[in-house]
């Protein structure tokens, strides 16, 4: 009940209609939201998730991801300060009220980089964001991108890889998503998330200059 209390009020607020991307590990989501925030970097605001797992080389705590512990973690979802939180090989991940509201605050697109259980989540409450799946072309290839990056364990990599196969099969079905982007060739896919959500990104930007 508190949370779709809170919803109420977040949707309530001011702004342009957040953005729920989601997509398998793999599949491009960060490095197309990067181009999106360089290129549109007064319009767009990352929802900085919340993780239990170690940085991996090269993120920034705050940035990538807030880094805290299972307890301190677990308090905040018992609080009942998270929007929505799941936890994946043995990891919390999350997404906090204090998140979103830093980016609605500041008018700008508050974008949630979350997994398929926290999309359902956000399905029973009023935020009325847009849905946006990102996919990779094939399993084959999602496979050789993950390994690429040398970062997961055998054993990391195959639970990725069967979680990928559900979040595959759970994105086609009817209604889930507004937008579904098959990140096959990266500015194509690029060019089509930012269809996706021109018409928002022109309310942002006349917003700034009106005022």
């Amino acid at each position: 009940m508190f949370m779709r209390f809170f919803y109420r009020q977040l949707s309530a607020m001011a702004g342009p209609r957040p953005v729920v991307l989601s997509g398998p590990s793999g599949a491009g989501k960060s490095t197309l939201l990067k181009k999106l925030m360089t290129e549109f970097d007064n319009v767009f605001g990352f929802s900085v998730s919340h993780t239990t797992r170690n940085p991996r080389p090269g993120e920034e705590d705050g940035k990538d991801y807030h880094y805290v512990t299972r307890e301190k973690m677990q308090a905040g979802i018992d609080n009942g300060d998270f929007i929505e939180s799941a936890e994946f090989s043995g990891n919390l991940y999350g997404t906090s009220k204090a998140a979103v509201q830093a980016v609605q605050a500041q008018n700008l697109i508050c974008i949630l980089d979350i997994d398929m259980q926290g999309v359902k989540n956000i399905k029973t409450t009023d935020l009325n964001p847009i849905y946006i799946s990102i996919q990779p072309p094939s399993m084959t290839i999602l496979e050789k991108r993950l390994r690429d990056r040398k970062t997961e364990s055998e054993e990391s990599l195959q639970k990725r890889l069967r979680a990928a196969m559900v979040d595959m099969e759970l994105s086609k079905e009817p209604g889930v998503f507004d937008t579904i982007i098959v990140n096959d060739k990266l500015e194509e896919a690029y060019e089509q998330l930012k269809h996706a959500l021109l018409e928002e990104i022109n309310m942002v930007k006349k917003t700034k200059v009106s005022s």
